[in-house]
């Protein structure tokens, strides 16, 4: 087997000793090309090729979800393929690693290598669904460009939290569940419309559902980690589903602390509950539009600011190796 490993040097659970280790281990089972990233947007540079290749077979990403991210979007820059595209694998090297852990694997790196090569040789793999983003036709965002995420995205308050927590790494502050856990304090502080949201949530043949502050779209459970406790806002979402949607039409601060705490009490059989909370299930095709514009994450990256996405469950995108 031929096989591109893509990684990033700077996976915050990984040192170049031990990412030395994992590499001599997989060299050791198939033809593997290595290929260290150099710049954002490089893994899905490497996607892309891999997927316009006539002979690799598997790409393996070690990383976190953001390299994640990018290695799928390269490989379906032109749309799913089960046939013909190459297989994902992944071993989890970022802080969290929501992906590699939703697919059952240990999010220790040696130990996923190890689980990796297990599957390989029991030809152990599964055809797993995607979300899809896009510009809205007829708004000022059609022009934008559409992404695949793997787990997660959002409009809103959640998104507001992310790019905070990037603006501090990019001051040189760590990737830590505190630090999320203070932006998410200062956004909750900040936030100008917790009472009235711009969100507007439209999906075919049902009534458009207004008013939301903020709109988690999730495509597995759980929806993050925070260290090793599971937090589940749509305990429902599946890879062999559509996507979910966890809504809020009100952050007062007796309902921020309402929801926080049926957060990290949530499991896999209730999630978020309540009369602002709305939750939607296996949900194919749906858009939501802003009164002004609000920021976007997909699978734990800053994308900026939207005013209408438009999103699509892909059912078996992509065959993964688990």
């Amino acid at each position: 087997m031929r096989a591109l490993l893509v990684v990033n040097p700077a996976a915050t659970t990984t040192s170049a000793r031990t990412r030395d280790v994992l590499i001599h281990a997989l060299a050791s089972e198939m033809k593997l090309e290595v290929v260290t990233t150099e710049y954002r947007g490089h893994a899905r540079d490497l996607g892309r090729q891999a997927a316009e290749s006539d002979d690799i077979e598997l790409v393996v990403a070690l990383g976190g979800d953001g390299t994640v991210n990018e290695v799928v979007n390269g490989l379906l820059h032109k749309g799913p393929d089960l046939d013909r595209l190459p297989r994902l694998a992944v071993v989890p090297g970022g802080s969290t690693n929501v992906f590699a852990r939703a697919l059952g694997l240990p999010n220790d790196a040696v130990e996923a290598t190890g689980a990796l090569l297990d599957a390989l040789r029991e030809d152990r793999e599964r055809a797993i669904g995607l979300g899809l983003a896009a510009g809205t036709p007829g708004t000022e965002d059609e022009a934008v460009p559409s992404r695949w995420f793997t787990f997660c995205a959002g409009l809103g308050f959640d998104a507001g939290v992310i790019g905070r927590v990037e603006q501090q790494r990019e001051r040189g502050k760590r990737s830590t569940h505190a630090l999320y856990l203070r932006q998410v304090a200062r956004q909750f502080l900040d936030e100008p419309h917790r009472r009235r949201g711009l969100i507007t949530l439209e999906r075919p043949g049902q009534d458009p559902v207004t008013d939301l502050v903020m709109s988690i779209i999730c495509n597995t459970s759980p929806w993050t980690f925070l260290g090793n406790r599971p937090v589940y806002a749509s305990p429902k979402a599946s890879f062999d589903t559509g996507l979910d949607v966890l809504a809020l039409n009100r952050m007062s601060t007796g309902a921020v602390a309402r929801y926080a705490t049926q957060l990290l009490t949530s499991s896999p059989e209730r999630g978020p509950h309540g009369k602002h909370a709305l939750s939607l299930h296996d949900l194919t095709d749906f858009t939501l539009h802003s009164k002004a514009p609000l920021p976007l994450q997909m699978d734990g990256d800053h994308l900026g600011l939207r005013t209408s996405v438009t999103f699509t469950g892909v059912r078996r995108a992509l065959r993964v190796i688990v």
